[in-house]
């Protein structure tokens, strides 16, 4: 009888909404909008916190990177003490390897911006990665055509490079560049790898695509490592059975009696790892989470006020069947629930063109910029139940206005 009755309701609802074509269609913009407002926030969020925990992912929740400039702030450090403090060199990078018990590994880095040249292409602003060999072992990455540098390279410096996926397609486009010679900084530089692609979005803004690997010995020719503003750091990866905490424990009592520091002095380089990130960015997902709500919540309120007062104008102009119906012996539940099947219908159909047009976007958004966004299942799902409950708060009022009509006064306001 209920599934009868259910039936019987739907079928009601979807010929008033055929019936009434403008009708539906200023019911359904309110909700559409506010679902595209709601869905499409979530999903960008989405986008971002597995782009972020990927790069995070990347670089490893087992590494600490030592470098001048701590990723959080602290408010026991001035920044123009940060400045003051020397960068961070090899002699602490061999201080590590010599004393540490905790590091499986360590690699030290010096990053610095050059153009790079092949024929007449031209990179501008190409971060070259000045490294040591075990930076293989700490960095998550896949080379996708080519290989690593050899013991050899590293320790002889010689004048080879490993080229991130967008700098070769800059400077190659579809041409194999392995085995080309490139200029780095006016030096001839031959490609022996390429980095395979990681795409934009997560920490930084291309990752390693837009990064050239050289070996440190190599670099020393061009880059100065006595600059005190030179980026450079370290990476440090910790043994199996040993916990983050213990190796940074061990890294500034390592580094501290390299750099000769007394007991009350401040230690003058950061060690930050990736759960500093982790915890800086969950407030950030919160508080988009929240405006996201605040957005399309506002859109939705709108969108159900539509939705009732369309409602309201549906009960009035269909008074007389309402009170036929219940002449022929139609429950109350009956008419209330053809009434929310209708406005439930009209909002759910609102919502679902909602995430139709949120994955129009998505497809062209991929297309013109790589960003790897994507629709999930979940928010699909909490489309629909925002869209259902909007229906129903929204239509009750009206269908529980028509179930307590009386059918006389019903049936007569059509005549009078």
């Amino acid at each position: 009888m209920l599934l009868r009755l259910f039936k019987e309701s739907l079928l009601f609802a979807i010929n008033s909404v055929v019936v009434n074509k403008l009708r539906t269609f200023l019911s359904l913009f309110g909700i559409t909008i506010g679902i595209f407002s709601i869905i499409s926030v979530f999903t960008v969020l989405d986008w971002m916190e597995k782009s972020i925990r990927d790069s995070i992912a990347s670089i490893g929740d087992n590494v600490i990177y030592v470098q001048k400039f701590p990723w959080s702030f602290d408010p026991n450090l001035a920044w123009w003490d940060i400045i003051r403090w020397p960068s961070i060199s090899t002699s602490d990078y061999e201080a590590i390897l010599r004393k540490s018990t905790k590091a499986e590994t360590a690699c030290f880095l010096a990053a610095q911006s050059e153009q790079i040249k092949f024929r007449k292409n031209i990179a501008s602003e190409v971060v070259i990665a000045a490294i040591t060999p075990e930076f293989e072992n700490v960095r998550s990455f896949e080379i996708d055509k080519g290989r690593y540098f050899s013991p050899f390279e590293s320790l002889a410096g010689k004048n080879v490079a490993i080229i991130g996926a967008e700098v070769a397609e800059n400077l190659f486009d579809k041409t194999d560049p392995i085995d080309k010679v490139i200029t780095v900084a006016g030096f001839k530089t031959n490609v022996i790898g390429v980095i395979k692609k990681e795409g934009k979005g997560g920490i930084s803004d291309s990752g390693m695509d837009r990064l050239v690997l050289i070996p440190l010995n190599y670099g020393r020719t061009f880059i100065n490592l006595r600059n005190r503003f030179i980026d450079t750091q370290l990476m440090i990866k910790a043994k199996p059975g040993a916990s983050v905490q213990e190796l940074t424990d061990e890294t500034i009592m390592v580094l501290r009696a390299a750099r000769r520091l007394q007991p009350d002095e401040v230690s003058n380089f950061s060690v930050n790892r990736a759960s500093l990130l982790t915890q800086g960015f969950e407030a950030v997902f919160a508080g988009i989470n929240i405006g996201g709500w605040l957005i399309g919540g506002f859109a939705i309120l709108v969108g159900g006020f539509g939705i009732a007062n369309i409602m309201f104008v549906s009960v009035r102009e269909r008074t007389n069947i309402i009170g036929i119906q219940k002449a022929l012996g139609a429950k109350r539940s009956f008419i209330l629930q053809q009434f929310l099947a209708e406005s439930v219908l009209l909002s759910v159909i609102g919502g679902l063109l909602g995430v139709i047009m949120i994955f129009i976007g998505t497809l062209v958004v991929n297309y013109l910029w790589e960003l790897n966004i994507y629709l999930t299942l979940s928010n699909i799902i909490l489309a629909v139940i925002i869209s259902g409950l909007i229906g129903i708060i929204a239509g009750y009022a009206p269908a529980y206005a028509a179930a307590r009509m009386n059918p006389v006064e019903a049936i007569g306001y059509s005549f009078g």
